[in-house]
């Protein structure tokens, strides 16, 4: 296993990557900044666009010519040719506090992402899903900050997490339908070191695997919840993981260069950097994009 640095350029809030398959390149968000990076690994081709406003998770459309970002102020298709926004919802007025946050695309192309209290206190979050041309759909609520939301490889098992809970839910997934059921605890993440559930993607194997940040490490849990390995990374704050590489076999990882609330650690120099590791002898697997 090796463990090496793809580029530094200390976002405030690395997070959501995403690879590319059809074109090979690596999509990632500056959270707290309103940033979007895209990275060609082959060609070291750089690209960041400035959405002006905080971003908790995105998706690629399937033109390629446009993204679906969550905002701070709602959901939004975003042109990146035109660097234009065209809201398409905004699903908690009544919550000023709230942001969107973490969301990941499902194998029929629906996105399901939710929300959470700026604060990181009180339980105002929710889940929803979105598919093209209809209305948003909450399938759950009662979040204090959501988190990590990806699917089991054939898509019957839904995991997420309430970071502070301590506990990754599994639930069942309908494909068909969008529907949630039968929500339960998949693992509870060990507290202790000072760290909590960040983003997660699932191996080609099932295998889970978790940001545990502020801790500085990588969870890896088998389908029955039983952690199977820990990685130790080079910085505390590390945020998703997600598999890339023309044979999906490389796990690129994202950090923070600052975090969110004064309680939360610092890193050294290495802040903010986006890592890749190598030679796990685990592939994943291909993400989808939204709409049909």
């Amino acid at each position: 296993m090796k463990i090496s640095k793809v580029i530094d350029l200390k976002p405030n809030l690395g997070e959501g990557p995403i690879w590319d398959v059809k074109n090979q390149e690596l999509w990632w968000i500056d959270s707290q900044d309103g940033r979007l990076f895209r990275h060609n690994e082959d060609t070291s081709n750089l690209r960041v666009w400035d959405v002006r406003e905080k971003i908790g998770s995105m998706a690629l459309y399937q033109d390629g010519k446009s993204v679906l970002l969550a905002l701070q102020t709602g959901l939004y298709k975003y042109n990146l040719e035109a660097d234009k926004a065209e809201l398409i919802s905004d699903p908690e007025p009544e919550y000023p506090k709230n942001r969107l946050n973490d969301g990941k695309v499902d194998f029929r192309g629906r996105f399901v992402f939710g929300s959470m209290d700026t604060m990181e206190e009180a339980p105002t979050g929710r889940l929803y899903s979105y598919e093209e041309g209809k209305e948003l759909r909450v399938l759950d609520e009662g979040i204090i900050c959501s988190n990590g939301p990806c699917w089991s490889p054939d898509g019957s098992i839904f995991y997420f997490a309430d970071t502070w809970t301590g506990d990754i839910w599994t639930y069942d997934y309908d494909l068909e339908t969008g529907d949630v059921s039968n929500r339960r605890v998949f693992a509870t993440v060990d507290q202790s070191d000072g760290g909590a559930c960040d983003g997660m993607t699932v191996d080609a194997e099932g295998f889970v695997w978790q940001a545990h940040v502020y801790a500085g490490k990588l969870n890896r849990y088998d389908p029955d919840g039983k952690l199977e390995r820990q990685i130790e990374m080079p910085v505390k704050k590390v945020t998703c993981p997600v598999f890339g590489g023309a044979n999906l076999d490389r796990l690129f990882v994202t950090t923070m260069a600052r975090p969110p609330l004064p309680r939360f650690p610092e890193d050294g120099a290495a802040r903010g950097t986006l890592y890749v590791i190598d030679d796990l002898g685990i592939k994943g697997y291909e993400t989808p994009r939204f709409g049909k």
